[in-house]
């Protein structure tokens, strides 16, 4: 689902695991120059980082984009809550449902879109133990079929 005009910057993996992934948004970020030149250079690690809605404004919170080498006093921490830059009514339909459903707001991928860094949130429920044990078997199966039908067609 690649569009004209987008590039990957790191996806999170371990979300799609941990997380049934109900819906999903696209939210710009309020970056830093050093921050952005960082994210070009791909140094970028969304694996424990999560949302959270705080005066009705969101923000990200644990994403790790290392510093840039050449940006000496103009670096910013690296772990520092960033805004997110959504309109006010999803703002307040997200924190509606984080509130009343029990809901998780995880980024799930990091992406230039024209030249802009957009993050794309997934709204997830968590998995159980068994649930993650299930999807790990039906992959394997998956994988075994597969394999099956590509010695078949030799």
């Amino acid at each position: 689902m690649r569009q004209p005009g987008t590039k990957t910057i790191a996806v999170n993996r371990k979300a799609r695991h941990d997380y049934f992934v109900q819906e999903t948004y696209e939210a710009g970020i309020e970056l830093f120059g050093t921050e952005v030149k960082s994210l070009r250079q791909g140094q970028v690690n969304l694996k424990d980082s999560w949302c959270d809605i705080q005066n009705g404004e969101l923000f990200i919170k644990q994403m790790h984009i290392s510093p840039y080498e050449k940006g000496n006093i103009f670096n910013k921490d690296p772990i520092r809550p960033r805004k997110l830059l959504m309109h006010k009514r999803e703002i307040l339909k997200l924190y509606g449902m984080l509130k009343q459903e029990g809901l998780t707001l995880v980024p799930l991928s990091l992406y230039f879109k024209n030249s802009r860094v957009k993050v794309e949130l997934g709204l997830c429920k968590g998995k159980k133990l068994y649930d993650k044990r299930d999807d790990i078997a039906k992959r394997d199966a998956k994988r075994t079929i597969d394999r099956a039908m590509k010695e078949r067609i030799r």
